[in-house]
This record gives C-alpha cells, sequence and structure tokens, in this order.
C-alpha cells in the first residue's frame, strides 16, 4: 500500500479534540484529506475516520470527553457522529478486511487518500495525489458509480467546486450510466444541482451535464435556449457588478449578500439560475421543481418571476407607472430574481436598470408603495363598508400618490371620494 510521509503541519488544526483519544488504528479519509492537501479552508470541519473496529465506542468516549453531542447513524454498519461547535466527526467501521479494500469502494481517486495523525502518513493506493495535482476527477471504478449513481452527478459538482477537469474515459462511462440517475432520490439530485447552482462555474457544468444526458431526466424540457439564459446569468451579473462598481453596497442590498459573501451564494442567485433551468410553462415547471422536493418558497420564486417575465417582454416601449406598480407589488421579494433573468434575456435592459434604482432606493413611492390612507379609513371616513371595491380603491389611490397627484391623507381621502362619485361605485 502506498504510503507518503507529511509534516504534520498540513493537518495539525483539523481535529477539534485531543490526538491521544484517537486510536492509532483510525484514518482520516475522504474530502477534509483532500482539501487540507489543496490547502483548501472550511469554517465549517467535517472529519470522516475510519477504524477496523470499535468505531462508536470511539466516537462516544470523545462525545463524552468533550460533552459533545453524540448519535449513532447506522447501527448496521457501525457509524456515529460526534457533533463540536466547529464541526461535526464521523467514525465509521472500515469496508472490508483492509483500509486499502475500503478506499477502493469510493467514487474518485482524489477522495480515496488517507491519513494517519499519530504516523503522520498519506495512504494513498489509487494515485489520488497524481490525480490532484493535474486536477483530474477520476473513476476508481465502473462499479463504484453504479452502486451509487449520484456519483454520476458529484463529479460535476466537484469538478466545478475545485476547478477540475474530469478524466475522460471517467467522462463517457458517466454519459453511459446516465439513465441510472433516475434511482437517486430527488432530495439527493436537488442537493447536487443547488450546489452547482451556487457555484460560479456551475453554469459551464451544467451545460456539461446536459450534453451526457443527466439533466433530461429531471427536466424534461430542457433544450439550450435554457442553457443560454443560464449563461447569461453569469454576463448580467458581471454588469450588475461594474454597474455598482462604485456602491457594493447596492449590489450586497439587492441579492441580500453578507459583507463575506461571495456573489454565487446568494439564495436569489440561485434560485435566478433554477429559473432557467425550468420550463417556460408555469405548470410544467411547477411539476419539475415539486418532482425535485424544492420547497414551496422555491416554487412560488420560480412561478413568480415565470409568470412576469412575458409582461416584460411585450413592453419594449415605455411602460407606465400603473404597470410598474403592478410588477413592483407583484413581485415583491422576488424582483431581484425577476431582474436579474430579465437581464439574461435581454429584456429591455434600460427599463431593468431604472427599475432596480427604484427597488434599491427603501423611499422610493412606486417599488415600496406607502399607503397614505387605510380601509379602515375609508369606512370611517366615506361610509364603505369591507368589499373588494375598498381594495380596488385604495389601489387607485396609492397610483395617484406615485403619480404625484396626491401627497397628504386629506388629498387621499377627497380623491377617493372623487373617484367613487365619478365611477359610481357602490358604498
Amino acid at each position: 500500500m502506498k504510503q507518503t510521509t507529511l509534516s504534520l503541519n498540513l493537518f495539525s488544526n483539523l481535529l477539534p479534540f485531543d490526538l491521544e483519544l484517537l486510536p492509532s488504528t483510525a484514518y482520516l479519509v475522504g474530502g477534509m484529506v483532500r482539501d487540507a492537501l489543496l490547502n483548501c479552508q472550511r469554517d465549517y470541519l467535517d472529519l470522516d475516520f475510519v477504524l477496523p473496529k470499535f468505531a462508536i465506542e470511539t466516537a462516544k468516549k470523545i462525545a463524552n470527553k468533550y460533552n459533545a453531542g453524540f448519535v449513532v447513524l447506522d447501527a448496521k454498519r457501525n457509524i456515529a457522529r460526534v457533533v463540536f461547535q466547529q464541526g461535526t466527526v464521523d467514525f465509521a467501521q472500515q469496508e472490508g478486511d483492509t483500509l486499502e479494500k475500503d478506499l477502493r469502494r469510493r467514487d474518485f481517486t482524489i477522495n480515496a487518500i488517507a491519513y494517519n495523525f499519530h504516523q503522520q502518513k498519506l495512504i494513498d493506493p489509487l494515485n489520488g495525489l497524481e490525480d490532484l495535482q493535474t486536477k483530474t476527477m477520476r473513476m476508481i471504478s465502473v462499479k463504484n458509480l453504479q452502486d451509487d449513481p449520484l456519483r454520476l452527478l458529484r463529479a460535476y459538482r466537484q469538478a466545478a467546486q475545485l476547478n477540475f477537469i474530469i478524466e475522460p474515459k471517467t467522462r463517457q462511462t458517466i454519459s453511459q450510466l446516465s439513465h441510472l440517475i433516475n434511482q437517486v432520490a430527488a432530495e439527493r439530485v436537488q442537493s447536487e444541482f443547488n450546489y452547482l447552482l451556487g457555484n460560479s462555474r456551475g453554469s459551464k457544468w451544467l451545460n456539461e451535464i446536459k450534453k451526457d444526458g443527466l439533466l433530461k431526466a429531471w427536466f424534461p424540457q430542457i433544450n439550450n435556449n435554457n442553457l443560454q439564459l443560464l449563461q447569461g446569468i453569469d454576463t448580467s451579473l458581471e454588469l450588475l457588478r461594474n454597474k455598482f462598481k462604485f456602491k457594493k453596497n447596492d449590489f450586497n442590498s439587492l441579492f441580500e449578500l453578507k459583507t463575506n459573501e461571495t456573489i454565487y451564494n446568494s439564495v436569489l442567485i440561485q434560485r435566478a439560475r433554477l429559473t432557467c433551468l425550468v420550463s417556460n410553462d408555469s405548470e410544467i415547471a411547477k411539476q419539475e421543481l415539486i418532482n425535485l422536493k424544492y420547497s414551496n418558497q422555491d416554487i412560488k420564486a420560480v412561478l413568480n418571476v415565470l409568470n412576469h417575465l412575458p409582461c416584460l417582454e411585450k413592453k419594449q416601449q415605455k411602460a407606465s407607472l400603473r404597470e410598474l406598480y403592478f410588477l413592483f407589488l407583484e413581485l415583491g421579494e422576488h424582483f431581484p430574481i425577476f431582474a436579474l433573468v430579465s437581464l439574461s434575456k435581454d429584456i429591455n435592459n434600460g427599463l431593468i436598470f431604472k427599475l432596480i434604482d427604484h427597488y434599491l432606493d427603501p423611499q422610493d413611492k412606486l417599488a415600496h408603495s406607502v399607503p397614505l390612507i387605510t380601509g379602515y379609513d375609508l369606512i370611517n371616513h366615506l361610509n364603505m363598508k369591507p368589499s373588494p371595491q375598498l381594495g380596488q380603491l385604495l389601489t387607485e389611490v396609492s397610483i395617484a400618490h406615485i403619480e404625484g397627484k396626491i401627497s397628504t391623507k386629506e388629498e387621499a381621502l377627497k380623491f377617493a371620494r372623487d373617484h367613487l362619485t365619478k365611477s359610481e361605485v357602490p358604498h
């Protein structure tokens, strides 16, 4: 079994517990080994150890020592988790008689490297280190991909995250096995898609996934127009970044970004990308999202944007304040998604930029209308009864306010009274 001695410094900050509590036969495996070798920092630890025996007992001992959380994940396979404030540590009994057999059951060579803290040695039976150096995703075996078809999608996701390539034979095998993706639980598939939707290289890899036949099962209507629209999101983000070059706070505010967050981590941007993947038909899109177990909030956001895009496409000329009022009112918090998708479709960009300026101004009456009067005022001052007409009249008052026809409560009440008289609305 190939071994490499390394300085402990590379892994020294990973353990959230005393090394003395870790059996000498325990090996760190999986993504944390890979990321440490790539010098990729994580804010939250996700450590996976394999042991030839006593996995659950080891986990419980460490949890008791630090008063940490403890849960048995799989009693049959002897897997337990210890939960620390800075992350989770899983302990599993190795599959197979030896560590090498366990590593050979994994998905890709870069994830089949093990590290022993006591010996300060890497175990690399499948030349994963070489593939890390050449930034290559390489399968371990066809059978391993067949055993868990989610690994087919995971290849693209990890390639996007790490900025790696997928080795040609591995890529060909994934394409040949693409039909197996139907066997994977929708929640697991959605998780992989979300990683890609939230990655700056996601559009590129989603395009490759489509070429290799893995998108059709979940997005039956998808075509090249969807993928062009998806790539248009990247262009539009760059356009907006340049627009807000000297006003980064405005850019962050538009997409609800935190100061230390990259633009691709925004839920709003992920939903914009998701809008590009689904069918233009809102009923079909709804079913696609339901099939992938997306939340009601995700579905509502995507459908709201889809239903309003055709309205803007028809308005290549100047839209009225009344039309824009209803657009902001109906889109609500989904407006940033709408704006980004509209820019990617190159729909009246000048208008979209003006709408963004309205939206970013919390005092703007068009985007953030504050009523001069309430339904109670109409009932109290005009003797109206609760009815649909009451809501319609409040809308007309709000539009008159936006158009500058009225600016005070008294003027609003007079406008409402005159409007009732003119339209002969029963009250």
